[in-house]
């Protein structure tokens, strides 16, 4: 996206904003689904998305790529409704199909796991927390003890790592 547009987001121009939603709204919404697994809650959560990032366009960095930061609120928002539906349920058994996972799915899993081993400790911890507990970096850096830019830093480096072990998996998943 070229910065004068970016500018026009941040100002909350309505052209800018429709235009970020006809551009973005796929992804954000595939995001959404993929968290929730329902398609309603998708919507809502693409909704949201899109409101909570027109609110906090003005703090956006436009010498930064827009679409991590737009799909990190797509994130926050699905996973912040999920936790709500999580909570709304009586039950604490919830019956879901159990598909058999292919081999493909299997080695694609294996191949993650060790990654993930490859890390240190600390990368490691910060990873799982993330992304199989659903924290935001204020909640682990709360739950570690430690500073939110340690947490952040550590993520950092973690993603950069696991994008680097996982390269030869990226063109299975290309289009």
């Amino acid at each position: 996206m070229d910065r004068d547009f970016l500018e026009q987001f941040r100002a909350g121009e309505e052209s800018a904003v429709k235009s970020v939603y006809e551009r973005y709204g796929g992804p954000v919404y595939s995001i959404a689904l993929r968290i929730l697994q329902d398609h309603a809650l998708a919507a809502d959560a693409t909704q949201q998305t899109f409101i909570n990032a027109w609110r906090g366009a003005g703090g956006f960095d436009p010498d930064r790529d827009f679409a991590p930061w737009l799909y990190t609120i797509a994130r926050r928002c699905a996973i912040d409704i999920y936790r709500k539906q999580t909570r709304s349920l009586t039950d604490d058994r919830i019956d879901k199909p159990v598909l058999d996972p292919s081999f493909d799915t299997i080695w694609e899993m294996f191949e993650v796991r060790s990654a993930l081993e490859r890390l240190s400790d600390e990368e490691r911890q910060v990873i799982k927390m993330s992304h199989f507990d659903g924290l935001t970096h204020v909640e682990i850096a709360q739950q570690l003890g430690i500073p939110l830019g340690t947490v952040k830093s550590r993520s950092h480096r973690a993603h950069r790592r696991l994008l680097d072990l996982l390269a030869h998996l990226e063109e299975k998943w290309s289009p």
